[in-house]
């Protein structure tokens, strides 16, 4: 077949078979070979050639596209470096190295004229990236919000359906699969980070700097938080969040209180979603499955067909999709970002502690919006739990400094959407 596109598979696990079966269906693409970590491991999938060396894969004149879906910075930062330099294009899922050498890889690209598509690395199956760099491509944006992780959902969801703790919600995602057997990257917030640094970019034009993003996971999140607030009318979900602030733009990840009655209080279990806000489309969502074997095929082979359709008809394939940016974003610190706030507190069952909590957040600038007593405890300790107007994060860190003084607990502090 004239032009026929001749692809490398870089990785051969859950998202390389799910590649291999869906390919099946598209004769104009034809995979020649597949690097693999272990030769003799069994698969349901079979590739003309296997090879432990990937450099095999990237330095083959015969293939014309390869296809990183193996994951992490060492090796794959190198393999796609030598890609690019053999003039062969790129379709990856890697955010984790996009978030942290996008910007050398990009400049790579242009500099050998060929395309990087990544469709996957931001929300699995989920159509985002191309969206935005095409349809969408007339907005100014204001803001991109989302949940871009599915096994944090998983676990919130769980853990408000069955009323839970953290531990052993995280457990029962392991053992369906969920949640790898260390899931730091997950429940901590490093893939959502990733994730929102790569939208970040393409939404605003700028190149983000992960070592500035505010990064807070799910792992002090109690069932009692998501008690509270499902009475106070919200769920707790981990969102990624950027969005302008005058000429900075402020870029976070953490759990947030989402109200019940907005859309993305209703994205649950593993599904993923993501909001973007502008002039002139006003507000938008994109929602779907953020992982799994076909779902994240899905993406992977899309950017293929993508390079498939204009490979060998035109000198420069995918023009829309390049990256020509190259400013930096200044990015907010968090401590000068304003949100409302959810604060849970242990403090005595004693006259005047609720006095002594509104003195300290009036003399910080703090208005509460409401504080709510939940019961006391055997040992004279009484739950309190304050949602506050909206006011600074260095005004509300100063107030909670000032509590625990007092010998005031701060179980946790949340902010609201």
């Amino acid at each position: 077949m004239e032009n026929k596109l001749i692809i490398g598979l870089i990785g051969l696990g859950t998202v390389g078979s799910g590649v291999v079966k869906t390919l099946k269906n598209f004769p104009e693409i034809e995979i020649k070979s597949a690097a693999v970590k272990n030769l003799n491991k069994k698969r349901d999938v079979e590739v003309k050639e296997l090879t432990d060396d990937p450099y095999k894969i990237v330095n083959d004149p015969q293939i014309n596209a390869v296809v990183e879906v193996a994951g992490g910075v060492d090796p794959a930062f190198d393999l796609l470096k030598t890609s690019i330099k053999n003039k062969k294009h790129i379709v990856t899922a890697n955010k984790e190295l996009l978030a942290k050498h996008g910007a050398e890889l990009f400049d790579l690209a242009n500099k050998y004229n060929v395309a990087i598509l990544y469709e996957a690395a931001v929300a699995g199956g989920i159509p985002i990236i191309m969206p935005i760099k095409t349809t969408l491509r007339g907005n100014k944006f204001k803001k991109v919000a989302g949940i871009l992780n599915g096994t944090t959902n998983y676990i919130l969801t769980k853990m408000e359906e069955k009323n839970i703790s953290y531990k052993e919600c995280l457990k029962d995602a392991q053992d369906l699969g969920y949640a790898e057997a260390d899931p730091t990257g997950d429940v901590e917030g490093f893939d959502t980070m990733y994730k929102i640094a790569t939208l970040a970019n393409i939404v605003f034009h700028k190149r983000i700097d992960i070592s500035k993003i505010h990064r807070e996971g799910i792992t002090n999140i109690s069932a009692d938080d998501i008690k509270y607030a499902n009475e106070l009318g919200y769920k707790i979900k981990l969102i990624a969040l950027a969005q302008t602030s005058g000429d900075e733009l402020d870029v976070r990840v953490h759990p947030m209180l989402v109200k019940k009655e907005s859309i993305i209080s209703g994205i649950n279990n593993a599904l993923n979603a993501v909001m973007l806000e502008g002039h002139p489309v006003g507000q938008v969502m994109f929602t779907g499955p953020g992982a799994g074997e076909f779902p994240t095929a899905s993406s992977v082979v899309g950017d293929i067909l993508a390079i498939a359709a204009e490979f060998g008809k035109c000198e420069t394939i995918l023009p829309m999709t390049r990256c020509h940016h190259k400013e930096k974003a200044v990015q907010k610190d968090v401590l000068d970002t304003k949100n409302n706030y959810y604060i849970s507190i242990t403090a005595q069952n004693a006259m005047g502690t609720i006095g002594v909590i509104g003195t300290v957040c009036g003399n910080n600038k703090i208005n509460l919006s409401s504080v709510l007593q939940k019961g006391t405890e055997p040992d004279g300790t009484a739950h309190i739990i304050v949602i506050t107007e909206e006011c600074s994060e260095r005004d509300i860190q100063n107030a909670i400094k000032e509590l625990q003084k007092d010998s005031i607990k701060i179980n946790n502090l949340i902010r609201v959407m």
